[in-house]
């Protein structure tokens, strides 16, 4: 079985984007804030979605089953105050869950958190509880920066954040570190410097600090291949021992992995080669960031079930621990979700 760990809904019918414009409109003083009872969106509308597009593409790749989450451009926590994220998050959750529903053997959900610039973090356990209780969520993503690009959050380190992982321990799911748009003007390119910049942001933090002393049972997943940072093992190893920390292995690699959401063979070779195989699991975030096909290769920059296929620094055994082995372990609700559908 081949997993993708990292999917978004980036193809919502429209009249998801519809209504949040009348929120986005509503938080500049511009109308009443919307009803979310005013937003409709039929069965059909998602079948229709779904099926020309992400299923679409997985029969076509060969994926069998995907970990699918709101679209994360749209989380936004920067825009408007905390009643107005967490109305936006139950509004996203609440369709994704229909999508798991509607496929169950072929989707399972991930979830956002209402987080909001500058609001307490324990005010986001509430949603975390309602997603994995009542909706069946596998996952969630959490914003290591709800700024938008201004970083003005406490690092993930910091016991701000210790209400989400408490939940995140007690619940078995593991949480991807997934920032969503930016609004700053010198990392203006949300999926270009802002995502990857983040992505390694987010493991130095978690490097510098002492986190898994305090929950060693805790996963965190760093999508993107990690940003930049299997480029720069050496540095963050020598780093972590200027740092008085212990190698990395030991100091984080328990606890923090990264997925395949890299896009030409040599990015999947190095992270293969640098990263142990535990570490890495599988993940496309089609339809995402590129959507175009690669002129040098004649496939979709995305289709990175190719890559992880054409590496030679993964046996048959270690294939299957990246495809689905490592998956079923790191996400336990996952595993027994599909245990539970004889898969």
């Amino acid at each position: 079985m081949i997993i993708d760990i990292h999917g978004h809904y980036t193809t919502a019918p429209a009249q998801l984007g519809a209504w949040r414009d009348l929120q986005i409109a509503f938080t500049k003083g511009d109308g009443e804030a919307p009803d979310p009872a005013a937003l409709h969106i039929s069965d059909d509308d998602i079948r229709e979605t779904i099926e020309a597009n992400q299923l679409k593409l997985m029969n076509e790749r060969g994926s069998d089953v995907t970990v699918f989450s709101p679209r994360a451009s749209f989380m936004a926590h920067h825009i408007g105050d905390f009643a107005v994220s967490e109305t936006w998050a139950r509004i996203c959750n609440d369709l994704v869950a229909r999508v798991s529903e509607l496929y169950p053997d072929r989707f399972l959900m991930g979830a956002m958190l209402p987080q909001s610039p500058g609001v307490d973090q324990a005010t986001t356990v509430a949603e975390l509880t309602r997603v994995v209780e009542e909706l069946g969520a596998v996952t969630v993503n959490i914003n290591p920066d709800p700024s938008g690009g201004k970083w003005s959050a406490p690092a993930l380190t910091d016991r701000s954040w210790y209400p989400i992982y408490e939940k995140l321990v007690e619940y078995e799911i593991p949480a991807m570190v997934h920032v969503s748009t930016t609004c700053n003007p010198g990392t203006s390119h949300t999926t270009g410097d802002h995502y990857l910049n983040a992505d390694t942001t987010a493991f130095m933090q978690l490097l510098k600090g002492d986190l898994f002393q305090d929950f060693p049972d805790l996963k965190l997943v760093i999508p993107h291949g990690g940003g930049a940072v299997p480029y720069h093992w050496g540095r963050f190893r020598g780093l972590a021992m200027a740092l008085g920390k212990p190698e990395i292995e030991e100091h984080l690699l328990n606890n923090v992995f990264f997925d395949t959401c890299v896009y030409h063979q040599p990015g999947i070779n190095l992270l293969t080669e640098v990263v142990p195989t535990d570490n890495i699991l599988f993940a496309s975030e089609m339809i995402g960031a590129v959507r175009d096909i690669d002129p040098r290769t004649g496939h979709y920059f995305d289709d990175t079930k190719k890559y992880v296929d054409a590496t030679p620094n993964l046996d048959d055994a270690q294939r299957a621990q990246v495809f689905e082995g490592n998956a079923r372990r790191v996400y336990p609700r996952l595993d027994r979700a599909l245990a539970a559908r004889g898969l």
